[in-house]
């Protein structure tokens, strides 16, 4: 008879916080008329033709977490059915109105007051459906019918039915906000921001009158009318984003009647040779961009922090250790999360949602022993459309945030195919962007990055093929915190340590005698594992709950010092 892992209840800070998830959740396209759905709503179980109810379950939390409510997965042949009531306000203007999720994993039918409204696969990109004919003023019921087998030909992360070490707990549902919206007879379909060191390009489409923007600097107000979709508006004593000033420009954008309100940042991100060696350059000079795995995963809602606060504490408190980029790790978060990142000067090298079956033999033990070349995975026709779909919506979805400056096509060879010719497309459908084809090992010919894993050896590398030389993962150091640890029985990483004290100290060697010095070899970017811990995994400089900060922040803060004066004096910056 197999042991039963005893698992601890954390809670972390933000739940004592109001959950926050009443805020507009999409910053970079707002408009005024809106209404928040999260909450309370009814769940019922659906199986062999019988429903049964299971009682309230607050949204956007999965109904496997704690806070949900619930805390349960769907069992197989189940499925989850969502109902929620509300109030349509008499002074709602119901030009055209838009019902919107942010994330439901993994297939969604909607239905509105017994009508179906549309359905959705896929668990980690936005949808939405106009309602219009289907909503009225007064009381209104929108129904959710969803199904989560786990399909491995999706995009689907980390999560597994058999969770344990590096597999966790999977999720289902409603994990992301829901609202309504409305909108103006003929309105702004679209914003696409495009910027240089001295300019945005807005692409706006729909609408049918002229255009007209008010940006908002410094120095007053620039206004600029046009008609069609584009415009380039030149900008006066530009201000330039970066982790160290992270400025925004806020604006203002109307078409006959319809108002958005958004904002954009002027950076640039490009690969350029300096003294024989190419590095990642953001504005033009060679950066060093010291990172961390971040694999978005939270004690309380799994998949979904208690309150977005959750989020901006993770980005402030990395920053205040010295990091300057988070690779955000086969997950794709809500637009508050990268919004945070763009406010509070946070990079992200964001990771394509791996699909396809993992494969230990071949995706981590030959590798770990040396073998990274030769290996492709099978993809059927079907997962090569899902992933390659998912990924272009992902490319779309994420383009006017400044702080998304790379990204990973795949991962350690899962559910890895025709990785060259992949890259060449999503570098055609963004340029301005880095693109790492194969983060880890399995290299093929094209990729922008030479792009290294290393943990169980010395950290050892040499740029080659005239390529930015980035060490995507390394580390793993683990420090189990009694009282703030997921599994009581197990632990998972990758070099153990006692206590704090000890994980700090070896942290600041690693550093000092392998990170730093590989400096000297080209190296631009470092990703240590990892931000938190995450359920058997101790290897956070966080605990899971966020309760306990296991490093020195001053140390940390030094080592960051003395990594970019080693880079600034080997690039000549």
């Amino acid at each position: 008879m197999s042991k039963k892992i005893r698992t601890c209840e954390l809670e972390t800070p933000f739940e004592k916080i109001s959950t926050g998830w009443d805020e507009y959740p999409r910053p970079q396209f707002r408009r005024k008329s809106y209404i928040s759905l999260c909450g309370q709503w009814e769940l019922s179980v659906l199986k062999d033709n019988k429903e049964t109810p299971l009682g309230e379950i607050t949204v956007p939390f999965p109904p496997e977490s704690r806070i949900s409510g619930i805390k349960r997965p769907p069992e197989k042949g189940e499925q989850y059915i969502y109902r929620r009531k509300f109030m349509l306000p008499e002074n709602f203007n119901k030009g055209h109105v838009l019902l919107h999720f942010g994330a439901v994993d993994q297939f969604a039918e909607v239905f509105v007051n017994g009508t179906p409204a549309g359905g959705h696969n896929g668990g980690y990109l936005p949808f939405s459906f106009e309602v219009t004919e289907q909503i009225n003023y007064g009381e209104n019921l929108i129904e959710v019918k969803i199904t989560d087998k786990l399909d491995t030909d999706y995009p689907y992360g980390k999560q597994s039915r058999k969770r344990g070490g590096m597999w966790y707990t999977p999720i289902s549902g409603i994990w992301q906000a829901v609202w309504l919206e409305s909108m103006a007879d003929d309105y702004i379909v679209s914003l696409k921001l495009t910027p240089s060191l001295d300019s945005i390009t807005i692409e706006a489409v729909g609408g049918k009158e002229e255009k007209t923007v008010v940006i908002h600097t410094e120095n007053g107000d620039i206004v600029h009318s046009w008609s069609g979709d584009t415009a380039t508006i030149k900008i006066p004593d530009p201000k330039l984003w970066s982790p160290e000033n992270p400025y925004l420009y806020y604006f203002t954008l109307t078409d006959g009647c319809d108002e958005t309100e958004s904002y954009f940042a002027l950076r640039t991100i490009d690969i350029q040779d300096k003294n024989g060696k190419a590095y990642i350059c953001l504005n033009g000079s060679p950066y060093f961009f010291h990172g961390l795995l971040d694999q978005g995963y939270y004690s309380d809602g799994i998949y979904t922090p208690a309150s977005p606060e959750g989020y901006l504490w993770d980005i402030k408190k990395m920053k205040s250790l010295g990091f300057n980029m988070l690779r955000k790790h086969i997950k794709i978060e809500p637009d508050l999360f990268y919004y945070y990142c763009d406010k509070y000067g946070m990079i992200v090298f964001q990771d394509m949602v791996n699909s396809g079956k993992y494969n230990f033999l071949i995706d981590t033990a030959l590798p770990t022993i040396g073998l990274r070349r030769g290996i492709k995975h099978h993809a059927s026709r079907r997962r090569r459309y899902l992933f390659e779909k998912c990924a272009e919506k992902t490319v779309r979805q994420l383009y006017n945030h400044p702080c998304v400056c790379y990204y990973t096509i795949f991962n350690e060879g899962w559910g890895q195919y025709d990785a060259d010719r992949i890259y060449r497309e999503m570098k055609a459908l963004d340029p301005s962007r880095i693109w790492d084809a194969t983060s880890g090992w399995f290299s093929e010919k094209e990729s922008d990055v030479q792009s290294e894993h290393i943990y169980f050896k010395p950290v050892r590398l040499k740029a080659k093929q005239n390529r930015p030389l980035v060490l995507s993962e390394f580390g793993g150091y683990s420090c189990k915190i009694d009282n703030h640890s997921f599994n009581l029985d197990k632990n998972y990483g990758y070099k153990s340590f006692s206590s704090p004290e000890a994980l700090t100290d070896g942290l600041k060697k690693l550093y000092e005698e392998e990170i730093i010095p590989a400096t000297d070899d080209g190296l631009c970017a470092a990703v240590l594992t990892q931000v938190s811990d995450v359920e058997d995994e101790t290897n956070g400089l966080v605990t899971y709950d966020r309760q306990v900060v296991k490093v020195d922040e001053g140390v940390m803060r030094e080592i960051s010092e003395k990594l970019r004066a080693a880079f600034r004096n080997k690039t000549g910056i």
